[in-house]
């Protein structure tokens, strides 16, 4: 009883912690309790991310505790170049995908010249973002469970969370040319397999 008090007492103490220096007491210490706070902060939009990629909510919960649970292994790599908000939503995009791309290998790799002809013809077509935001919800569901992980979550992280161009730099690790072609691509190639839904 008396351990119990004194874990929420010291929980309570770290609560007012900035992200990056709770990470570093969690790293400097492997402190489960203290990730529980962080768990606690983050577990909502870890969630969203991973229901972005999942089939159904309870495999978005299981690939929320996959991450969760590899985030543990791996938090004494976040170096505090970027925020760290941004720095897990890297985490949870990278780990999501691969998870994504083991499950759907085969599949993947028959899909992958269709998909490439048509970013080539498509890639000089302008599609404006009101398009995007003018598509009916439950066809667009459909739509987006056909376009490749990479493609979706591209689209998600800016329409659906609102990231800018920027926090995609660092999410995806690549330039700013790079992620406005993706997102132009990534774009059109809704729009095509939203069109053909009929």
């Amino acid at each position: 009883m008396n351990q119990t008090k004194n874990s929420f007492g010291k929980g309570e103490a770290f609560k007012d912690l900035s992200d990056e220096e709770l990470v570093a007491k969690i790293v400097a210490k492997n402190d489960t309790l203290l990730f529980g706070i962080l768990y606690d902060r983050y577990v909502k939009l870890v969630y969203n991310k991973c229901y972005g990629f999942a089939r159904s909510e309870d495999e978005a919960e299981d690939l929320t505790q996959d991450v969760f649970l590899m985030l543990f292994v791996k938090l004494a790599s976040f170096k505090g170049k970027s925020k760290f908000s941004t720095w897990l939503y890297s985490f949870t995009y990278n780990f999501c995908v691969n998870y994504v791309n083991r499950d759907k290998q085969r599949k993947m790799s028959d899909q992958s010249v269709p998909v490439d002809n048509t970013e080539y013809k498509l890639a000089h077509e302008d599609v404006s973002d009101e398009s995007i935001y003018e598509l009916k919800a439950s066809k667009l569901a459909k739509a987006l469970e056909i376009i490749s992980p990479e493609e979706k979550s591209i689209l998600l992280l800016k329409y659906q969370d609102g990231a800018s161009i920027k926090e995609l730099c660092d999410v995806l690790a690549i330039g700013e040319s790079a992620v406005k072609m993706r997102l132009k691509r990534s774009k059109a190639k809704l729009l095509e397999i939203y069109n053909n839904l009929g």
